[in-house]
Protein backbone atom coordinates (compact mmCIF):
# COMPACT_ATOMS: atom_id res chain seq x y z
CA UNK A 1 0.00 0.00 0.00
CA UNK A 2 1.22 3.24 -0.77
CA UNK A 3 2.00 6.43 1.83
CA UNK A 4 -1.35 7.72 0.36
CA UNK A 5 -3.64 5.03 0.65
CA UNK A 6 -2.26 4.32 3.94
CA UNK A 7 -3.03 7.49 5.13
CA UNK A 8 -6.46 7.83 4.32
CA UNK A 9 -7.32 4.57 5.31
CA UNK A 10 -6.01 5.04 8.97
CA UNK A 11 -7.96 8.49 8.78
CA UNK A 12 -10.67 6.75 7.76
CA UNK A 13 -10.23 4.11 10.74
CA UNK A 14 -9.21 5.99 13.21
CA UNK A 15 -6.35 4.56 13.60
CA UNK A 16 -4.41 8.06 12.98
CA UNK A 17 -4.57 10.13 16.12
CA UNK A 18 -5.98 13.25 15.13
CA UNK A 19 -4.08 16.35 14.75
CA UNK A 20 -4.01 19.16 17.32
CA UNK A 21 -4.52 22.82 16.23
CA UNK A 22 -6.17 22.01 12.67
CA UNK A 23 -9.21 23.92 11.35
CA UNK A 24 -11.33 20.84 11.08
CA UNK A 25 -9.81 20.12 14.88
CA UNK A 26 -10.82 16.18 15.63
CA UNK A 27 -13.29 15.86 12.80
CA UNK A 28 -10.44 16.06 10.42
CA UNK A 29 -10.66 14.47 7.05
CA UNK A 30 -9.23 13.91 4.28
CA UNK A 31 -11.25 16.76 2.38
CA UNK A 32 -8.41 18.39 0.90
CA UNK A 33 -9.34 22.33 1.87
CA UNK A 34 -8.72 25.06 -0.39
CA UNK A 35 -6.60 28.75 0.08
CA UNK A 36 -7.06 32.02 -1.63
CA UNK A 37 -3.71 33.69 -0.78
CA UNK A 38 -4.27 37.11 -1.10
CA UNK A 39 -1.49 39.81 -1.38
CA UNK A 40 -1.52 43.41 -1.03
CA UNK A 41 0.76 46.11 -2.06
CA UNK A 42 0.57 49.89 -0.68
CA UNK A 43 1.60 53.06 -1.82
CA UNK A 44 2.32 54.09 1.21
CA UNK A 45 1.51 53.32 4.91
CA UNK A 46 -1.54 55.19 4.77
CA UNK A 47 -3.02 52.44 2.34
CA UNK A 48 -0.80 49.74 4.70
CA UNK A 49 -3.21 51.33 7.75
CA UNK A 50 -6.23 52.03 6.19
CA UNK A 51 -6.37 48.00 4.78
CA UNK A 52 -5.05 46.74 8.23
CA UNK A 53 -8.35 48.23 10.20
CA UNK A 54 -10.65 46.58 7.43
CA UNK A 55 -9.05 42.95 8.09
CA UNK A 56 -8.77 43.33 11.67
CA UNK A 57 -11.93 45.54 12.68
CA UNK A 58 -14.26 44.17 9.11
CA UNK A 59 -13.23 41.74 7.28
CA UNK A 60 -12.10 38.99 9.52
CA UNK A 61 -14.91 39.17 12.30
CA UNK A 62 -17.10 38.69 9.06
CA UNK A 63 -15.45 35.66 8.13
CA UNK A 64 -15.81 34.55 11.56
CA UNK A 65 -19.13 35.09 11.35
CA UNK A 66 -20.17 33.50 8.15
CA UNK A 67 -18.26 30.30 9.19
CA UNK A 68 -14.90 30.85 8.17
CA UNK A 69 -11.89 30.64 11.19
CA UNK A 70 -8.56 30.66 10.99
CA UNK A 71 -7.52 33.39 8.86
CA UNK A 72 -4.04 34.54 8.46
CA UNK A 73 -2.81 38.20 8.07
CA UNK A 74 0.85 38.62 7.73
CA UNK A 75 3.63 41.33 6.71
CA UNK A 76 6.99 40.92 5.40
CA UNK A 77 9.91 41.02 7.30
CA UNK A 78 12.44 41.77 5.06
CA UNK A 79 10.66 44.01 1.92
CA UNK A 80 12.55 44.47 -0.74
CA UNK A 81 11.22 48.02 -1.20
CA UNK A 82 8.76 50.43 -0.11
CA UNK A 83 6.04 49.66 2.63
CA UNK A 84 6.00 46.22 3.09
CA UNK A 85 2.76 43.88 1.52
CA UNK A 86 0.39 42.96 3.47
CA UNK A 87 -0.51 38.36 2.93
CA UNK A 88 -3.65 37.71 4.07
CA UNK A 89 -4.14 33.50 4.10
CA UNK A 90 -7.86 32.15 3.81
CA UNK A 91 -8.88 28.61 4.19
CA UNK A 92 -11.89 26.77 2.74
CA UNK A 93 -13.28 23.82 3.27
CA UNK A 94 -14.97 23.31 0.09
CA UNK A 95 -14.82 25.20 -3.62
CA UNK A 96 -18.44 25.96 -2.70
CA UNK A 97 -17.61 27.78 0.39
CA UNK A 98 -14.98 30.14 -2.02
CA UNK A 99 -17.37 31.29 -4.80
CA UNK A 100 -20.62 32.19 -2.05
CA UNK A 101 -18.62 34.00 0.20
CA UNK A 102 -18.41 37.17 -1.17
CA UNK A 103 -22.80 37.08 -1.49
CA UNK A 104 -22.46 36.51 2.58
CA UNK A 105 -20.56 39.41 2.89
CA UNK A 106 -22.91 41.82 1.12
CA UNK A 107 -25.74 40.32 3.40
CA UNK A 108 -23.77 41.53 6.73
CA UNK A 109 -25.18 44.51 7.49
CA UNK A 110 -22.35 44.79 10.25
CA UNK A 111 -19.96 43.92 7.74
CA UNK A 112 -21.17 46.47 5.32
CA UNK A 113 -20.95 49.56 8.15
CA UNK A 114 -17.45 48.28 9.20
CA UNK A 115 -15.62 48.14 6.14
CA UNK A 116 -17.31 51.71 4.27
CA UNK A 117 -13.98 53.70 4.24
CA UNK A 118 -12.19 50.43 2.68
CA UNK A 119 -15.44 50.06 0.60
CA UNK A 120 -15.90 53.32 -0.62
CA UNK A 121 -12.25 54.93 -0.41
CA UNK A 122 -12.27 57.64 -3.15
CA UNK A 123 -10.50 57.37 -5.98
CA UNK A 124 -7.68 59.86 -5.16
CA UNK A 125 -7.06 57.96 -1.71
CA UNK A 126 -7.79 53.99 -2.64
CA UNK A 127 -6.87 51.71 0.20
CA UNK A 128 -4.62 49.45 -1.54
CA UNK A 129 -2.26 49.72 -4.92
CA UNK A 130 -3.83 46.55 -6.43
CA UNK A 131 -4.62 43.02 -4.99
CA UNK A 132 -3.08 40.03 -6.12
CA UNK A 133 -5.46 36.53 -5.45
CA UNK A 134 -4.03 32.69 -5.67
CA UNK A 135 -6.59 29.89 -5.78
CA UNK A 136 -4.38 26.68 -4.16
CA UNK A 137 -5.42 23.10 -3.28
CA UNK A 138 -4.29 21.39 -0.42
CA UNK A 139 -1.96 18.49 -0.88
CA UNK A 140 -3.29 14.92 -0.58
CA UNK A 141 -1.00 14.27 2.26
CA UNK A 142 -1.91 17.25 4.07
CA UNK A 143 -5.07 17.88 3.36
CA UNK A 144 -6.21 20.39 6.06
CA UNK A 145 -4.48 23.38 7.48
CA UNK A 146 -2.73 23.35 10.79
CA UNK A 147 -2.66 26.46 12.98
CA UNK A 148 0.29 26.96 14.53
CA UNK A 149 0.95 27.79 18.41
CA UNK A 150 -0.53 31.57 18.94
CA UNK A 151 3.09 32.47 20.34
CA UNK A 152 5.81 34.27 18.89
CA UNK A 153 6.36 33.25 15.74
CA UNK A 154 8.03 33.56 11.79
CA UNK A 155 6.58 32.22 9.08
CA UNK A 156 8.75 31.36 5.68
CA UNK A 157 6.44 30.93 2.83
CA UNK A 158 8.15 29.31 -0.25
CA UNK A 159 6.69 28.99 -3.78
CA UNK A 160 8.26 26.10 -6.46
CA UNK A 161 7.65 26.88 -10.10
CA UNK A 162 8.63 24.10 -12.50
CA UNK A 163 9.30 24.64 -16.19
CA UNK A 164 6.17 22.17 -17.32
CA UNK A 165 3.36 20.92 -15.57
CA UNK A 166 4.37 17.19 -15.66
CA UNK A 167 7.14 18.61 -13.66
CA UNK A 168 5.02 20.52 -11.30
CA UNK A 169 3.34 16.91 -10.55
CA UNK A 170 6.34 15.12 -10.03
CA UNK A 171 7.14 17.34 -7.50
CA UNK A 172 4.21 17.15 -5.68
CA UNK A 173 4.48 13.46 -5.42
CA UNK A 174 7.87 13.92 -3.93
CA UNK A 175 5.83 15.85 -1.17
CA UNK A 176 3.08 13.50 -0.91
CA UNK A 177 4.02 10.13 -1.49
CA UNK A 178 8.23 10.37 -0.84
CA UNK A 179 7.45 11.10 2.27
CA UNK A 180 8.81 14.77 2.13
CA UNK A 181 6.76 16.44 4.00
CA UNK A 182 6.51 13.98 6.98
CA UNK A 183 10.48 14.61 7.09
CA UNK A 184 9.30 18.73 7.38
CA UNK A 185 7.34 17.68 10.56
CA UNK A 186 9.91 15.19 11.55
CA UNK A 187 12.54 17.73 12.24
CA UNK A 188 10.26 20.57 13.82
CA UNK A 189 9.90 22.87 10.65
CA UNK A 190 6.28 23.29 11.44
CA UNK A 191 4.07 23.29 8.45
CA UNK A 192 0.91 25.62 7.95
CA UNK A 193 -0.38 24.37 4.67
CA UNK A 194 1.23 22.92 1.46
CA UNK A 195 -1.05 23.93 -1.90
CA UNK A 196 -1.10 23.51 -5.53
CA UNK A 197 -1.71 26.91 -7.52
CA UNK A 198 -4.91 26.02 -9.73
CA UNK A 199 -5.38 29.91 -10.70
CA UNK A 200 -2.99 32.57 -10.19
CA UNK A 201 0.38 33.58 -11.41
CA UNK A 202 3.54 32.09 -12.02
CA UNK A 203 2.29 28.56 -12.86
CA UNK A 204 2.64 25.86 -12.71
CA UNK A 205 3.83 26.11 -9.05
CA UNK A 206 3.31 24.97 -5.44
CA UNK A 207 3.29 27.18 -2.30
CA UNK A 208 4.00 26.25 1.11
CA UNK A 209 4.32 27.88 4.71
CA UNK A 210 6.47 26.70 7.89
CA UNK A 211 6.66 28.53 11.10
CA UNK A 212 9.60 28.62 13.56
CA UNK A 213 10.62 30.12 16.89
CA UNK A 214 12.45 32.73 15.28
CA UNK A 215 15.40 32.94 12.67
CA UNK A 216 17.88 31.17 14.57
CA UNK A 217 14.81 28.34 14.98
CA UNK A 218 14.52 28.59 10.87
CA UNK A 219 18.39 27.73 10.29
CA UNK A 220 18.70 24.84 12.94
CA UNK A 221 15.56 23.29 11.02
CA UNK A 222 16.91 23.61 7.56
CA UNK A 223 20.21 22.06 9.12
CA UNK A 224 18.47 19.67 10.48
CA UNK A 225 16.30 18.66 7.33
CA UNK A 226 19.29 19.07 4.98
CA UNK A 227 21.37 16.63 6.98
CA UNK A 228 18.11 14.30 7.59
CA UNK A 229 18.73 10.33 6.15
CA UNK A 230 15.61 10.12 4.62
CA UNK A 231 15.81 13.10 2.86
CA UNK A 232 18.92 12.14 1.78
CA UNK A 233 17.79 8.94 0.36
CA UNK A 234 14.48 10.82 -1.73
CA UNK A 235 17.16 13.75 -2.71
CA UNK A 236 19.37 11.17 -4.25
CA UNK A 237 16.59 10.10 -6.92
CA UNK A 238 17.46 10.77 -10.05
CA UNK A 239 13.96 11.37 -11.02
CA UNK A 240 13.62 14.02 -7.91
CA UNK A 241 16.31 15.76 -9.05
CA UNK A 242 15.43 19.91 -8.51
CA UNK A 243 17.55 20.44 -12.09
CA UNK A 244 14.39 18.69 -13.83
CA UNK A 245 11.49 19.46 -11.45
CA UNK A 246 12.44 23.22 -10.23
CA UNK A 247 12.69 26.21 -11.92
CA UNK A 248 12.51 29.08 -9.20
CA UNK A 249 12.64 28.95 -6.02
CA UNK A 250 11.35 32.05 -3.88
CA UNK A 251 10.95 32.33 -0.25
CA UNK A 252 9.34 35.25 1.55
CA UNK A 253 9.49 35.55 5.64
CA UNK A 254 6.42 36.70 7.59
CA UNK A 255 5.40 38.07 10.33
CA UNK A 256 1.84 37.52 11.80
CA UNK A 257 -0.11 41.07 12.61
CA UNK A 258 -1.16 40.77 16.23
CA UNK A 259 -5.16 39.99 15.26
CA UNK A 260 -3.51 36.81 12.79
CA UNK A 261 -5.85 33.80 13.57
CA UNK A 262 -2.81 31.62 12.44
Amino acid sequence: MNRRNFVRSALVTGAALPLKNTLMDDTRSTRQQWYELRTYTFADTTQRDLTSNYLEHAYIPALNRAGYPYIGVFSESQPESGVARTILLIPFDSIESFTTLNEKLTRDSAYQTAAAPYLHAPATAPAYQRIESSLLKAFAHMPTMEVPENKSRLFELRRYESPTETAGQKKIEMFNDAGEIDIFKKVGARPVFFGETLIGQYRPNLTYLLTFDDMADHDARWKAFGSDPDWKIISKKPEYSDALLISKITRTFLIPAPFSQV
